[in-house]
């Protein structure tokens, strides 16, 4: 009866190793990225890497947009960033409790436009979301905003 118990738990099991071997990546991700069209690319300890449908979006990263390009990011918030042609994105900060929905979430646009639909995070708490732009920080209360900067405030 054991063993039988203990082969139809196998499954089970192994998953539950996948998943906690996993974990630690997973941590890192603040997001996905759902739409790329034209040059995107991330910036992330010094590299430049390929931004394609399906790539994981991490704290710290600085996501850049070319003259033809636009990306549309999902946070594990349910937030929506999407960002336009010669944009600039960097995540500075990305923290989420899926149980309690806390966290905080810090974003600067550095060039370029921006368009967001607020998650979970800023529903709960709503100055925990922030965008900084060079020439102002928005503390998004809303569910929904877009912004645009030409780069430094002089």
């Amino acid at each position: 009866m054991a063993r039988r118990l203990a082969r139809s738990h196998r499954p089970l099991l192994a998953a539950l190793a996948v998943f906690l071997a996993a974990g630690p990546a997973l941590a890192d991700d603040a997001g996905q990225i759902k739409v790329s069209k034209g040059t995107v690319h991330i910036e992330r300890g010094g590299q430049s890497l390929p931004a394609p449908v399906g790539a994981r979006v991490q704290v710290a990263d600085v996501v850049v947009t070319g003259a033809d390009g636009s990306v549309g990011i999902l946070f594990q918030d349910a937030s929506l960033l999407s960002a336009g042609p010669n944009s600039v994105l960097a995540i500075d900060r990305f923290s989420f409790d899926s149980t309690t929905n806390q966290g905080a979430f810090d974003t600067s646009l550095r060039t370029g436009t921006l368009a967001a639909v607020s998650g979970k995070i800023a529903k709960q708490t709503p100055d925990a979301m922030k965008v900084r732009t060079p020439a102002a920080i928005l503390g998004v209360r809303g569910t929904e905003f877009a912004v645009r900067t030409s780069g430094p405030a002089n």
